[in-house]
């Protein structure tokens, strides 16, 4: 930097806050403290580890440094046995795992700064969203979800539905659930919907009053995803997000790249399914309290993306996802352009703030800058001169100490990362692939007997369903009235990704998910059928009726007997009292008008 482009200084008092303020023990550090002429090698800037889980965000304008910071955070986790998880949007993040190249440039900043530079290398994982071209080629861990696990809030913001449509998303899962169809792909939400606008409708009017309209909204919408590739995301088996928690044995964590390359064409669903990750990690994880580091760290790339057209129940599920991840243990950094991108109930839980430099072309960037820099602690720091006049590699910085509180603003020039800044070599993604522990167990999609299967059959076969139970693919039901994978009553399912839970589950064998059978036999849940009695659908007796099911029942039809025509006479009395009313009511409604006015003095001048 030079005197000329920038205008701005660290006072001495500043300065030695920045130098005893910020710890050099448990913590990861980021770079040294600078002014518009000096660096200051002394007055180091780190981030302790035990306030990672407070969450965390990096922002600046383009090109000025955000995925390498990122790149950094994410080799600093790895050296200190914490697992990271980052998205990776242009495909230059996969250098992590190899070490970089001296040059002369870099070594020179890296001399004035401090910091002893050395290229190395990191353990990562390549995971993708969405399917394999060919396996024999691959170049990442194919990450797949079900509908199932993804849920109606976050579908229904991919599919774009508005708040009315998503309250009916929300039923028809719910009434899918009641009846045991699982929902993996888009074609079995397709099959679950157009039977409730069809054969169903009366089911439909039943689970809340989705009217049929919306239904077909939900049914078109669908379609389209589908031929827009979006079943290359929804299927099984579905990732295991323990897959993220691995250490090697000499102490370094994984560092999972996440490839989202196609986030800017299918925004909506990249951004749903990396928030579907963050909320099973919360319904997975037990309470951990304040750790000495966390136990997983998540980087958040392009994430103005996660609240774009975001309807307030999912801005509501983002927000408590937040606020309540921290105790799981993990921490979310969100790396955008603008801290203004981020909705403010997002903004205030962020305890980590690494801001690079900031543009001020347009009245609106005035203004959201004057807004950044009311977000900062106090500090004698010209703060919107400093914003907008960093070079490439710098920073503003504040973090929480260890104890929670505010630590001083630090202009801060950023470590160079020691990888690769950059993507891999030509064949670095194949040799990444081979060593893979995961990749043997998610490379092959399994379509199991789902919502789709079973409604074909229903409609193929309605006498074998009313009989006492689902035919399977050789038309045998099995003996508890299940269909198996291989038609042979009483089969076990070839492999392990039928319908929870495995084993001798479901499709096939001795029933899901215990007893002897789903929905008819013996059980399920208890008694001799579903939900109890004498069995629903098959078992040993009726279908139950809807309201013995919980469903609400029809309004009965009134009583009230119809009125008899009125005789020719009838008919002038009625008339002439009519007439007689509607005099009076025109002068009681004028003599109403007169005294108004009177009143209140709004009687028309003349």
């Amino acid at each position: 930097m030079s005197k000329d482009s920038h205008g701005w200084a660290v006072s001495k008092k500043t300065l030695e806050a920045i130098t005893t303020s910020y710890p050099q023990e448990n913590s990861l550090s980021l770079g040294v403290a600078i002014d518009s002429e000096n660096t200051y090698p002394e007055a180091k800037v780190s981030i302790p580890l035990n306030i990672l889980n407070r969450h965390g965000l990096i922002a600046g304008a383009t090109g000025t440094g955000k995925t390498r910071t990122l790149q950094l955070l994410a080799e600093k986790l790895s050296a200190a046995g914490v697992p990271a998880l980052v998205t990776d949007v242009k495909g230059d993040l996969t250098g992590i795992g190899a070490p970089g190249q001296a040059s002369e440039k870099l070594l020179a900043r890296s001399e004035k700064i401090g910091q002893i530079w050395e290229g190395k290398g990191f353990p990562i994982e390549l995971l993708a969203l969405g399917e394999l071209a060919e396996a024999e080629n691959a170049t990442h861990v194919p990450v797949r979800a079900t509908l199932s696990d993804i849920g109606p809030l976050l579908l229904a913001k991919i599919l774009g539905l508005n708040t009315t449509q998503e309250q009916a998303l929300q039923l028809i899962f719910s009434w899918a659930d009641q009846q045991g169809l699982a929902l993996i792909d888009l074609q079995d939400l397709k099959s679950v919907t157009q039977y409730l606008t069809e054969d169903g409708k009366s089911e439909l009017k039943k689970i809340g009053g989705v009217s049929s309209a919306t239904a077909g909204v939900i049914l078109r919408a669908a379609t389209v995803l589908q031929s827009q590739g979006g079943d290359d995301f929804f299927g099984t088996p579905a990732f295991d997000t323990a897959d993220l928690f691995r250490v090697n044995p000499d102490g370094s964590a994984v560092v999972s790249i996440l490839a989202i390359d196609g986030i800017l064409r299918q925004p909506a669903i990249i951004s749903s399914l990396i928030m579907w990750m963050l909320a099973d990690l919360f319904e997975t994880l037990p309470e951990a309290g304040d750790l000495d580091k966390p136990k997983l760290v998540f980087f958040f790339d392009e994430a103005h993306l996660l609240f774009k057209n975001a309807t307030p129940a999912f801005l509501d599920q983002v927000v408590q996802t937040v606020k309540l991840i921290r105790s799981k243990g993990v921490g979310i950094f969100f790396i955008t352009q603008s801290p203004q991108d981020i909705p403010a109930e997002v903004l205030g839980q962020l305890g980590s703030r690494i801001v690079h430099g900031l543009r001020a072309f347009t009245p609106n960037d005035v203004a959201d800058l004057k807004k950044t820099v009311s977000s900062f602690p106090i500090t004698d720091l010209l703060l919107d001169e400093v914003l907008t006049t960093l070079g490439t590699g710098e920073a503003a910085i504040t973090v929480l100490s260890e104890k929670g509180a505010p630590l001083p603003v630090a202009p801060t020039r950023l470590f160079a990362p020691q990888a690769i800044m950059g993507p891999l070599p030509e064949g670095g993604a194949s040799t990444v692939i081979a060593g893979s522990t995961l990749f043997a167990k998610y490379r092959d999609e399994i379509d199991p007997y789902s919502a789709f299967e079973k409604l074909t059959a229903l409609s193929a076969d309605p006498q074998a369903a009313a009989a006492g139970g689902v035919p399977n693919a050789g038309g045998v039901p099995n003996a508890a009235g299940v269909p198996n994978a291989t038609g042979v009553p009483g089969s076990t399912p070839a492999g392990d990704y039928g319908y929870a839970p495995a084993g001798n589950g479901y499709p096939g064998g001795g029933g899901y998910s215990t007893g002897s059978g789903y929905p008819g036999g013996s059980g399920y849940p208890g008694g001799t059928g579903y939900p109890g009695g004498t069995g629903y659908p098959g078992g040993t007796g009726a279908d139950p009726s809807w309201e013995e099911l919980g469903f609400p029942a029809e309004k009965p039809k009134s009583k009230r007997q119809p009125k008899p025509e009125p005789s020719f006479g009838e008919e002038i009395i009625e008339a002439g009292q009519g007439m007689l009313r509607s005099a009076l009511r025109s002068f009681g409604t004028q003599l109403g008008r007169e005294f108004s006015r009177t009143i209140f003095g709004t009687r028309k001048r003349r």
